[in-house]
């Protein structure tokens, strides 16, 4: 298990213990923009089993399902500290899509992803002791537009490595906008958590001010 640095607030709004249980960069962008202070500590999860032992359920549910296993995973070895857990899915065309495993992987996923309708997925849970307190989810829809096999292989010289963190393939708040001809759902569900939830659950759990 690997355990971040903790993320310098100064001049932040709270989170005093907060536990990010999550390796993703838009996510810890995302808290920290919002003037979140908090911990990184990526959780040992073995999410592709999970996902196996789940097949059959709707995305949503997975989602949540992984973000709710993240965060107890890491409360349990922080007693008293709230934990944060974070996962995203993709599907399209009733396929559930995982991070490409290989810039291989990644270029198939673009061309199946080409002209189609993208649904993502994004959850988050909160727990505390091994017990969840919280978990939440939004859904997004992301038209592809057609993508020629020039665009991907210029894509992927301008980002990969970084999208292979990515589900989708990309990421928004980059070049990967360039991937859609529209996008209909809520910008920080896009970037991977339902951040208006989060932050509404924080302030009910008393880690942020009211």
């Amino acid at each position: 298990m690997s355990v971040g640095a903790s993320v310098g607030m100064g001049g932040g709004l709270g989170g005093s213990g907060l536990i990010l249980a999550s390796g993703s960069a838009s996510r810890k962008a995302m808290l920290e923009a919002a003037g979140v202070r908090f911990e990184v500590e990526a959780p040992d999860v073995d999410e592709r089993a999970l996902e196996t032992e789940m097949e059959g359920a709707e995305p949503e549910e997975i989602a949540q399902a992984l973000s709710a296993a993240k965060a107890v995973a890491v409360s349990v070895l922080h007693p008293g500290a709230p934990v944060l857990g974070s996962d995203s899915l993709v599907e399209v065309e009733g396929r559930r899509f995982d991070k490409p495993a290989s810039r291989e992987q990644a270029a198939e996923h673009l061309r199946f992803f080409s002209g189609k309708s993208m649904t993502l997925d994004s959850a988050a849970a909160l727990a505390q002791d091994g017990r969840i307190l919280w978990v939440g989810s939004d859904f997004a829809r992301l038209r592809v537009r057609a993508l020629s096999d020039e665009f991907i292989a210029a894509y992927l010289d301008a980002e990969w490595p970084a999208v292979s963190y990515c589900v989708g393939v990309f990421r928004i708040e980059g070049p990967g906008v360039q991937l859609f001809d529209s996008v209909m759902g809520d910008q920080f569900t896009v970037l991977g958590m339902p951040l208006l939830q989060v932050l509404a659950t924080l302030r009910e759990q008393g880690i942020l001010p009211e």
